[in-house]
């Protein structure tokens, strides 16, 4: 089938089968379908846009069909993300399974890991949590000390996990665990997937500024996980780490650009403040901060492509990462201190169904979570621009 051909059957399809409801802007990760065991469906909507992708293989795309993928090759996902967008259709599924645990299996699993593991994460069955940072061990990653001992059939782990992402309402966790205690810091950790249906698995929701709990910290307290579910070799957990963090940048990067640009400042700005008989915001600072917003949002979607390319070509995405984790946060602050200068003093109103100040500061942690801005900076300095350390 030609590329032309393929984008037509495309476009009409989604057209056909895409819910008018699932083409509405998304200012937050709250209207996205999750997946697992304890998701529901926002609306009839958007379950049906779900199970048609997922019957379609376009949960997850570009992955193989023998796990639940669509089988579409770089170009054809290209196509089918562009007609998406130019319909402003919803993803169907958005989960740490897709967007992190998948490419790490898809790299470093066996067989049986992945047939396990990953048409679960695109049929929606299964959530996804990451067991990455510790009270002790956030920046400075390779200092954690969760505890994974060898009990002959299976494995033992004990520790404390912290900005456990959704942590409440995962099934699963991928953690990162220390298997030798006596090896160099790097070189003495595992990558081990554990089941969170079990008593000594805790998650305990941190309450935000915000007044939202998307954090957890979570507790292994002679938490069981089966051999069978250490991916790659023991000890090398640390490599496998590496490249998932890779994924999780771009993650957030490619996140707050969909919940930051899906909506155009200008359109909120002129709902909020109204426009003149010339259809202009009479305030001229507010202007100019909008249309920086704007070409910077579209300066940011040109690298969210560029990078998504890359990783669909199997190309090492490595610094860009932290270029596209970095811009998209930073951009995503600016874009929320201009929302609350539009809001002016209804800005401070909180609780309500369009309370921007709760959203702000909420965005306040995108340039912590998942590497934080000066950590990226560094990885950008050392490794793009070869600067010394």
């Amino acid at each position: 089938m030609s590329l032309d051909t393929f984008r037509a059957e495309t476009r009409a399809w989604l057209e056909e089968n895409c819910p008018a409801e699932m083409r509405l802007p998304i200012e937050n990760d709250e209207a996205e379908y999750t997946g697992g065991r304890k998701a529901t469906f926002s609306s009839d909507a958007q379950k049906v846009w779900f199970e048609r992708m997922r019957d379609k293989g376009w949960t997850v795309p570009h992955w193989p069909t023998e796990y639940g993928g669509g089988g579409l090759d770089k170009a054809e996902a290209k196509v089918l993300r562009e007609e998406m967008a130019a319909i402003n259709a919803r993803r169907p599924l958005t989960s740490f399974g897709i967007d992190m645990l998948g490419p790490a299996l898809l790299k470093f699993g066996n067989e049986s890991q992945k047939k396990e593991h990953l048409t679960k994460i695109t049929q929606g069955e299964i959530r996804w949590a990451q067991g990455y940072s510790e009270p002790n061990a956030g920046s400075d990653l390779a200092s954690l000390m969760t505890k994974c001992e060898d009990k002959g059939d299976h494995y033992l782990i004990n520790g404390q996990k912290i900005w456990t992402s959704y942590g409440d309402l995962g099934d699963w966790i991928f953690v990162l665990v220390r298997t030798d205690f006596e090896a160099k810091k790097h070189e003495g950790i595992s990558f081990v997937l554990v089941d969170m249906d079990q008593p000594s698995v805790e998650a305990r929701p941190i309450k935000l500024i915000s007044g939202k709990s998307p954090f957890c910290e979570t507790f292994f307290t002679d938490a069981r996980c089966e051999k069978h579910n250490l991916v790659g070799e023991i000890n090398t957990g640390w490599t496998i780490a590496k490249y998932l963090l890779t994924h999780e940048r771009e993650m957030i990067g490619n996140l707050v650009q969909a919940w930051g640009a899906t909506r155009l400042t200008s359109e909120i700005a002129a709902m909020q403040l109204g426009l003149d008989d010339n259809g202009i915001l009479n305030d001229p600072m507010l202007r100019k901060d909008i249309v920086d917003l704007e070409v910077d949002a579209l300066a940011l979607g040109s690298l969210v492509d560029r990078v998504a390319d890359m990783a669909k070509a199997g190309e090492g995405v490595g610094a860009e990462s932290s270029t596209l984790k970095y811009v998209g946060t930073e951009y995503n602050k600016r874009r929320y201190e201009v929302l609350m200068d539009c809001a002016g003093s209804d800005g401070l109103e909180w609780g309500a169904d369009d309370d921007v100040a709760s959203k702000w500061l909420r965005m306040k942690g995108n340039s912590i979570e998942g590497g934080t801005s000066e950590v990226q900076l560094n990885i950008i300095a050392k490794r793009v621009l070869g600067m010394p350390a």
